[in-house]
Parts: C-alpha cells; structure tokens; sequence
C-alpha cells in the first residue's frame, strides 16, 4: 500500500481551506462510493426456473458472515463448480437501478441482472456458488460499513474458497473462478496473500477491473473537481477507507500467476475514460495464459459492460469449456 504521502496529505489539507462549499460536497460525494447504499436482492433463481438452489451462510477469513445461493447444474448437480462475485456497489443478484433511488442514482440507472448470467451457466453444465461482499446485499457489516475495494473483501474470497475446500461435495469439484470489478480486485488481493488456496483453480474470468485512481480522476472531471485529486484520497481515508491508489486491480495483479484469466473491459467506458488503464492491469497479471477482449461501440460500463456475459454467453462459455472440460 502507498497510503498518501506526506507532500499529498499537505496539498489536501491546503485544497480543504480554499475550495467552495459546492464542490466540496461533490469531492465528498465521490468518496462516498466506498459507503454506498446497499442492492437488495431484488430477483433470484427461481425467476429463470432454476431448480435446487438454496441460501447458506459462509464466514468470511475474519468471520463476516456472507450470505450466498449454491445453484446446481441443470439436470443435477456436476463436478464444476463456479463461484461468482459481483461487482461495487451491487450484491449476488446485480443492480436495482431501474427501480429508483438512491440507485437509479449511481452512474447509470439501469438493471443489471446477474442471474441470468447463473442460468447460463447452470445451463452449460456448472454449478455457481455465488455470495454478497460484506457491507453489500444481505451479508454482515464490517469496516464501519465501509468498502476498501480489495483491502478488507479479500478475506470474503478466502472465506469462500476455505469453505468450499472443506465441504464435502463441493471440495472434489473443478473450481472457475468469476471475480468482477470490486471482485476482481479482491480476488487478486486474496491470491496475493494466499495464493496456496487457488493453486487448484482451472482458470478465472475477470471481467472489469478497475483502478480507483482512474475512476476518481474520471467521474471527479465530469462534476468539474478533478483538481482536487489529494482531497478526494483524505476525504476517503476521513472515512476509514484507503486512498485512491491502494483500491486498484493494478497493484495485486503481478502477483496473479499460473491462472488463465479472460478479461473483458468496455474500451470507451465513461467511468474510466482511458483504455490505457485497463490495459495496464491486463499486462500486469503475470499469467502468460491471459485474454482481454474489448466490448466497443458504448461507454456504458453499466448497461453493457456488467451485462455482457448475461446477452452474449457464447465466448465465455467457450472459455470455460476450454479449461474445465
């Protein structure tokens, strides 16, 4: 972790006594993505028909509950297993932003709907354990509620694959892993720290990953505040989250290594607004086996970024045929 330095911690303390009241709530607003809001669980698998599912409670590494489905393949269950993660600030069954505020709020409002995504998947044979972050959906409040985008939820990755290693039918599966955005970044944190836990996985599909730093240069020029970058990271750490640069797929993914990852970004996404930057965590992972496809012709990361997978199945199912039989 960088923390902010001493030179930052001056600029933004020296950026707090000149700045207007105006934008100073626009600089806190953008801090505030660390404390959003939670998504309810707004559909679940038996709106796709999905058959023998079941809620479970799985302890995080520091023992948050999380609150999960397990859906078996359809047909019965199989011998591979997917486990899932959704993105910031969503939960297990995706985005209710076209149900209104405080969502419809957020960036885009719009449906973001993960479980087709699981019906997809049970379809072509896998069974999905899929679960909410902690501060997100239905699981247990930690951090004072607030998210370190990877610094605390790469114990919820632990916590889920320690349980799925030591359950009985689940641990003699073939495990995927669909780790996305703020799963993305957690899912690199954890292998960073325990990478004898994943050493077992046939591959992982990392869809969206992002760098905060870009997000908050982004979103902070769309508001007209993107001069007040030191800010932003001291309103972050006021509350009790990390700055900016420590929230970043970029800073575990040289530690991904041995694991094929197929990545997908939208390449004009309005969020990021630099294709460079995803491309800059691609080429870190150190995986040699790696894929990044570029979803072009939008820039919502939203509508069509989070949404990929659940309107065009075809290329990740082909994927994961490839390394999970």
């Amino acid at each position: 972790m960088t923390g902010i330095s001493k030179e930052r911690m001056q600029k933004a303390l020296e950026q707090e006594k000149s700045i207007s009241q105006e934008d100073h709530a626009k600089v806190k607003a953008l801090a505030g993505m660390i404390k959003m809001p939670r998504s309810f669980i707004f559909k679940n698998p038996d709106d796709y028909g999905m058959e023998g599912w079941y809620d479970l409670s799985i302890p995080s590494d520091d023992g948050t509950p999380l609150e999960a489905w397990y859906i078996p393949a359809k047909g019965g269950e199989s011998n591979k297993l997917v486990i899932f993660n959704h993105a910031l600030p969503m939960c297990r069954a995706g985005y209710p932003g076209h149900l209104g505020e405080p969502w419809s709020n957020f960036v885009e409002p719009v449906e973001i709907d993960f479980v087709i995504q699981y019906k997809h998947l049970t379809d072509a044979g896998y069974n999905v354990l899929t679960y909410d972050f902690r501060n997100h959906g239905q699981s247990g409040a930690a951090n004072n509620g607030v998210s370190g985008i990877g610094q605390w939820e790469w114990r919820d990755c632990v916590g889920v694959k320690k349980f799925v290693d030591a359950h009985p039918r689940l641990s003699k599966m073939d495990v995927a892993l669909f780790s996305q955005c703020l799963g993305g970044i957690s899912q690199y944190a954890a292998i960073t720290r325990h990478p004898e836990l994943f050493e077992n996985v046939r591959c992982m599909l990392s869809p969206l990953v992002p760098n905060m730093t870009s997000v908050f240069e982004t979103m902070s020029g769309h508001l007209g505040v993107s001069q007040y970058q030191e800010l932003i990271d001291l309103e972050l750490l006021k509350l009790g989250g990390f700055a900016a640069a420590d929230m970043s797929g970029a800073l575990w993914a040289p530690h991904v290594k041995h694991l094929p990852v197929l990545m997908w970004q939208v390449y004009d996404d309005a969020v990021i607004n630099n294709p460079s930057d995803a491309q800059r965590t691609f080429d870190l992972l150190a995986t040699e086996d790696k894929e990044l496809f570029w979803i072009e012709g939008t820039t919502k990361r939203f509508e069509d970024g989070y949404n990929w997978f659940g309107r065009y199945p075809e290329k990740v199912l082909s994927y994961l045929a490839r390394y999970m039989g």
